[in-house]
């Protein structure tokens, strides 16, 4: 009997051996997590008990599978990647505020972007401009018919042609002059000693153009002329008076498939042609006193006064510059033009400038004192300008108030001070497809 006992307990013995190894295979290899929370569990009631706290065991776990753990260095059963170690406890995060969590991306920016701050300063303000040459109206003179008649010769021959003071125009015939003429030849003949009807006859033809040397010469031969001369009273370039377009101050270009050129056109004023009494014939434009056209953009008109000194290099001349001032500003923009014109006195008798020449000019305004700021800093958003105001450690967006802009600076008016700082580059913090949302001043 004692036999038998004995096979019966090595039996159980060997069966819980059985067990306890089946147990310590399923929680150490297939199913690990439990091993370590039974581990973890343990240690925890250990610590309830008033044990002595163990050195946390250091874990491996894989950064693409989280849920592999393992107490030795390895690699991944599933991906096959090098196993890390696994971190217990949260990084703190410094230098971030609540404020800072809470504020929308579109007002304000984290960057650690160079700052400046307003520049208090006078300018010196020196506008360049473009411009051109043009004829001075208020130095045209008109050649007019003082009676009517047929013109019998004309000297002049084509368009701007260069005429000076004194200069034979044309020849005409007056049945008018011609019947002055007799009568006054009448009264010298028959009634000499009545020196005042002799007189009013002589200023009568005087008044009606009949030149002084032409009239000497009827009262010396005693005939009458059939032709009087008529000459300018000015010096200048001749314009046809009788085609509307010669009103302005430029001529205008010809057409494309026009076959002659403009300095060589014929005249509308032809010998044989009749002419009425008081009919302008021709306009002189004057080349020795021109007109400077420049033309200011709307950025540069605050700085453009009258009496600015202006210094103008002509194309044409480039090694013959010289000075004048803005004596004239005209009050509307020219049509197709979006510039305002500035005239400039020109005296044109040694330099010779074609009308129309191209000159590059240099306009001295008056200094303006002021507060700037570099034009990078400043950001457009159409009719507002936006500056990044620094606050912490980011920069939030401030509307401001701008007044002119010379070179690289632009004038602050309002909306931030002397002591606020701001991003030196508004662009920078600028992302292309978000909206700023522009906050008051604090």
């Amino acid at each position: 009997m004692s036999g038998k006992k004995n096979k019966i307990q090595i039996i159980i013995m060997a069966v819980i051996a059985l067990l306890a190894a089946a147990a310590l295979l399923y929680f150490k290899v297939l199913h690990p997590k439990n091993a370590i929370h039974t581990q973890h569990s343990g240690m925890a009631d250990m610590g309830n008990m008033d044990m002595p706290a163990k050195e946390e065991k250091v874990l491996y776990t894989c950064s693409m599978h989280p849920q592999i753990i393992r107490e030795q260095p390895g690699n991944c059963p599933i991906c096959g990647m090098r196993l890390v170690k696994k971190e217990n406890e949260s990084k703190k995060i410094h230098d971030v505020s609540l404020h800072t969590l809470l504020l929308p991306t579109n007002s304000y920016a984290v960057s650690t972007i160079p700052a400046t701050t307003l520049l208090k300063s006078k300018e010196p303000i020196e506008i360049n401009a473009l411009g051109y040459t043009a004829y001075n109206t208020k130095e045209v003179g008109a050649i007019s018919a003082r009676i009517s008649g047929r013109i019998e010769k004309l000297y002049i021959r084509y368009r701007y042609q260069k005429i000076s003071k004194g200069q034979k125009i044309m020849d005409i015939y007056s049945p008018e002059l011609l019947t002055a003429q007799q009568n006054l030849l009448f009264l010298l003949k028959n009634d000499p000693s009545n020196t005042l009807l002799i007189n009013a006859a002589k200023e009568k033809l005087l008044l009606l153009g009949f030149p002084s040397e032409q009239l000497q010469q009827v009262i010396t031969t005693q005939q009458p002329l059939f032709t009087v001369s008529v000459y300018s009273n000015y010096s200048g370039h001749i314009h046809d008076a009788l085609n509307s377009g010669m009103n302005n101050a430029v001529p205008e270009a010809p057409a494309m498939n026009e076959a002659t050129s403009i300095t060589t056109q014929g005249l509308a004023l032809k010998e044989g042609m009749y002419l009425q009494k008081g009919q302008t014939i021709f306009e002189v434009y004057n080349m020795d006193k021109v007109w400077v056209l420049l033309n200011i953009y709307p950025l540069d008109q605050p700085f453009i006064k009258v009496g600015n000194k202006v210094r103008i290099v002509p194309e044409a001349r480039p090694d013959k510059d010289f000075r004048s001032f803005i004596y004239f500003i005209e009050p509307f923009f020219r049509q197709g033009s979006k510039t305002v014109t500035a005239r400039v006195n020109v005296d044109n008798n040694v330099l010779q400038l074609p009308i129309g020449s191209q000159v590059r000019a240099t306009i001295y305004s008056n200094p303006v004192n002021a507060e700037w700021l570099p034009r990078e800093a400043v950001l457009s958003l159409g009719l507002e300008k936006v500056v990044f105001v620094k606050s912490g450690n980011g920069y939030k967006a401030q509307k401001i108030e701008t007044g002119v802009t010379y070179k690289n600076l632009i004038q602050v008016t309002g909306g931030i001070t002397p002591v606020d700082s701001v991003a030196a580059n508004a662009q920078f913090l600028m992302d292309s497809e978000s909206f700023i949302k522009v906050q008051g001043k604090d």
